[in-house]
């Protein structure tokens, strides 16, 4: 019989690896802010970030269309409440934020 370890093992290193990036990506949404009118699983302000990964999952060059909307803002896809513009935003971590947003599980 084989021994389950090593999978095992190699799936925990695996999350090991995953966790701390996803960690990272939510600290940084909080850093530029995006905390304050969005949450990973319900609509506050803004819509869900898991809500926009469902929504967009499978398009191609989405991640670049939401790192412009962060940098951007624009209105109209999730209801009266426009996205302002976060120029402070660097275009690297606008870019990062998407990735992470667009790779939620939904």
């Amino acid at each position: 019989m084989k021994s389950p370890l090593l999978p095992c093992s190699a799936i925990a290193l695996l999350l090991a690896i995953a966790a701390p990036a996803a960690r990272a990506d939510e600290t940084l949404a909080r850093q530029r802010n995006c905390m304050a009118c969005h949450t990973v699983e319900r609509k506050v302000v803004g819509p869900a970030f898991k809500a926009v990964a469902a929504k967009y999952a499978g398009q191609k060059g989405m991640a670049d269309v939401l790192a412009r909307k962060i940098r951007q803002g624009g209105g109209g896809v999730w209801g009266p409440v426009p996205m302002p513009a976060n120029p402070q935003v660097s275009e690297a971590d606008a870019k990062q934020l998407a990735g992470w947003i667009l790779g939620l599980p939904h």
